[in-house]
């Protein structure tokens, strides 16, 4: 886990001048009163001091500094010369701040001008930005858990109940975190501290409600996304290559774990390759970024070496899931695919063959991450997959959030009188409904609904999801139809229920539908239905990728999703909405940016729907680990905060393992839930030390009963 972490305050001295370097104690006074975090880099000291902490490679932390007080620290993968970083410096100095987030690759910029602090978050949302106020001031970082630790922060229970109540609506979780006292800023926004003075600004330009903004014709927006995918896989292939026994040795970031310890809770696994490697699934998106990093020119191997063998660049690991693969319709065919995209000769295919130990909710003992997250009942999965990879490995993670179109967006189309755009989607759904009587009527339905939630202004949409919210978990209260027409149907709202909200006790749907409440009375800049709807379901998928690279982290190794990078990001939104919502555009888009790149023998079925996660191996997995999930809600914190009752889960795990029509991802959302509480509260140590360094871990302590977790 890496993270960045400073402050801003009135005072002018916490003890950190002079004292740059790599030690797990940065400071030089005994008296001074600081606070520094354990196992951290000081990129510049007092009066506002910043720290890179964590197992950070050196060509991943760079500092350009103009002058003793302007400088500019980007931390992560960042295409971008010296010389151009000097001219983000000056341009963000002026204020211009998008120039900071406009290179190729996924990092995190921090500006210094004189006491002026600013830091620069994501569009996409992978990199967060946090704050909390600290010592007549502003603390911030890129992880939650350092501030919480920092302040002893208690638990937010509201924010939980929210994050299950409905994860994809920014409305009900607001700015809040898991920890109470700690503040995330939206994405697309940046943090900007003047002496301990805080405020949030956004770096993009805000589209008009009344219109819809300037589109350019498909081609053009095609090969924009062409060019952005291109430059983002070029810059992870000529940054400096990593062996892992190149790497320096484990600072121990983790609080009361050292190397050995964080070796151990990883099971003892191999390092990974050395070099580039990809997911190569069949899929598209996987696909696409295989071909693109063997095919591109770049550095092969490592400096010293490692990696070229018979002229191959690229590692592709495709994972077989032998446990659940032959109940998977396309199965076999995802894996054909593979094999025909990985005849390439620069590429070097490996099969992982995963048996039961790989399937959901197989091992639930794992690392602590900064927030909880579906993906940890998944992290066993990943990390046999990621164990098979390289130092320096892709995915296609957010290729789906990023280039097809959200069922709202229906909406948006009908806000610009583009009627004839729905024929073809609208199609689609009738042809997946199959046929029968009741399909004849899919194209009004849809019709209907779309321009139901195109008439309804904000408010009104929020205060209706907020009176669904409160009959959530009566019988009944969550049922919008089976397939892919009920869950479109369900898409066209403001917003909707997650699907662990109809566990929830009445208690906690309340809360959150005051939150819903409070949220429609504000004034705030609305955007189109499809397109909010969109920007919070990429947000929420970006999280949660976040999360998983921590909870299935394997040492030394590095994972790329050029599909989040800002100019990946940026050039998929200007993609005209009518181009997006035709069945099977994220293949056709993708297809035409490897025809663009000179990349044009793909397999028969190229760009057919995969399914990484498989509602097969999550019920397969479920129903072979169902003791082991009973027991651990058998007494859960979850119930003691007043947000379940434990014999209502306990209810749906058995009917969900013995094939009942249970949504198996909302049970996914509790358990992952269950399993950070107990992780966060086992936890022993603290992020931070020195003379005034906090001495109680965040959260820490029992559970009273319904409301809060307090130390």
């Amino acid at each position: 886990m890496r993270w960045l972490v400073g402050w801003s305050s009135i005072a002018a001295n916490f003890g950190t001048a002079g004292a740059v370097g790599m030690s797990g104690a940065v400071g030089t006074s005994e008296d001074s009163g600081t606070v520094h975090p354990v196992g951290s880099q000081l990129l510049w000291g007092d009066p506002d001091p910043l720290w890179a902490v964590g197992d950070w490679r050196p060509d991943e932390v760079r500092v350009v500094t103009v002058d003793p007080i302007t400088k500019l620290a980007v931390l992560g993968c960042c295409a971008a010369s010296d010389d151009e970083l000097k001219v983000g410096l000056f341009a963000a100095r002026g204020g211009a701040l998008r120039h900071l987030t406009a290179w190729a690759g996924s990092y995190t910029a921090v500006v210094q001008v004189g006491r002026r602090i600013t830091i620069v978050g994501d569009l996409a949302g992978a990199r967060p930005v946090f704050y909390t106020p600290w010592a007549n001031g502003t603390a911030y970082a890129t992880a939650a858990l350092p501030l919480a630790d920092l302040i002893e922060a208690q638990l937010d229970i509201g924010h939980l109940a929210a994050l299950l109540a409905c994860p994809e609506t920014p409305e009900a979780l607001r700015d809040s975190t898991p920890y109470d006292g700690v503040k995330r800023i939206p994405a697309g926004h940046a943090l900007i501290l003047r002496e301990g003075s805080r405020e949030i600004t956004g770096y993009e330009p805000v589209a008009s409600l009344a219109v819809a903004g300037p589109q350019i014709e498909a081609e053009r927006a095609v090969d924009g996304v062409r060019d952005a995918l291109v430059d983002a896989v070029r810059a992870r292939l000529t940054a400096p290559r990593h062996a892992p026994e190149t790497v320096p040795p484990d600072p121990g970031p983790v609080p009361g774990m050292g190397p050995a310890e964080r070796r151990a809770a990883r099971g003892g696994r191999s390092a990974p390759a050395p070099g580039i490697g990809a997911d190569l699934s069949g899929g598209s998106a996987s696909g696409t970024l295989a071909l693109l990093a063997a095919g591109l020119p770049g550095v092969p191997g490592t400096v010293l070496g490692h990696g070229t063998g018979a002229g191959e660049r690229l590692l592709a690991v495709t994972f077989n899931d032998l446990a659940t693969g032959g109940r998977e319709a396309g199965h076999e065919a995802e894996l054909e695919r593979a094999r025909a995209i990985a005849a390439n000769p620069r590429l070097h295919h490996v099969v992982v063959a995963a048996g039961e130990e790989s399937l959901p909710y197989a091992e639930l003992d794992g690392p602590l991450t900064d927030e909880p997250a579906p993906s940890l009942v998944l992290a066993e999965r990943h990390r046999n997959r990621l164990a098979a990879g390289s130092a320096d490995h892709f995915t296609g993670a957010g290729a789906r959030q990023v280039l097809d179109a959200h069922p709202a967006r229906l909406a948006d189309l009908l806000l610009d009188r583009r009627r004839r755009h729905l024929m073809r989607p609208v199609a689609a759904l009738a042809r997946a409904e199959g046929p029968s009587p009741q399909s004849l009527f899919v194209p009004l339905t849809v019709y209907r609904a779309a321009r139901r939630l195109a008439r309804t202004p904000y408010r009104t949409g929020l205060e209706q999801a907020a009176d669904r919210l409160l009959a959530a978990n009566r019988p009944g209260g969550l049922l919008n139809g089976p397939g892919p027409l009920g869950a479109s149907l369900a898409a066209l709202t403001w917003s909707r229920p997650g699907p662990a909200a109809r566990w929830l006790t009445g208690e906690a749907l309340a809360e959150v539908s005051v939150r819903l409440m409070e949220a429609a009375t504000r004034p705030v800049s609305v955007q189109r239905p499809g397109e909010a709807r969109a920007r919070a379901a990429l947000t929420r998928h970006a999280s949660d990728q976040r999360i998983l690279e921590q909870a299935a982290e394997i040492r030394s190794q590095r994972l790329h999703a050029p599909f989040l990078d800002n100019q990946v990001v940026r050039a998929c939104r200007a993609l005209p909405e009518s181009l997006r919502v035709q069945p099977g555009a994220r293949a056709e888009i993708l297809r035409r940016v490897l025809a663009g790149a000179g990349i044009h023998d793909l397999p028969p079925g190229w760009g057919a729907t995969t399914h990484a996660t498989s509602t097969t191996a999550a019920r397969t997995g479920l129903r072979a680990s169902l003791p082991h999930l009973i027991a651990l809600f058998d007494a859960p914190l979850l119930a003691d905060a007043g947000l379940v009752e434990a014999r209502v889960v306990r209810k749906a795990l058995r009917a969900a393992s013995e094939g009942e029509p249970v949504p198996l991802d909302g049970l996914a959302d509790l358990i992952s839930t269950e399993l950070w509480l107990r992780r966060l509260l086992s936890r022993r140590g603290t992020c931070w030390t020195g003379t005034a360094a906090p001495r109680q871990r965040a959260v820490a302590g029992g559970v009273p009963p319904r409301r809060t977790l307090q130390a």
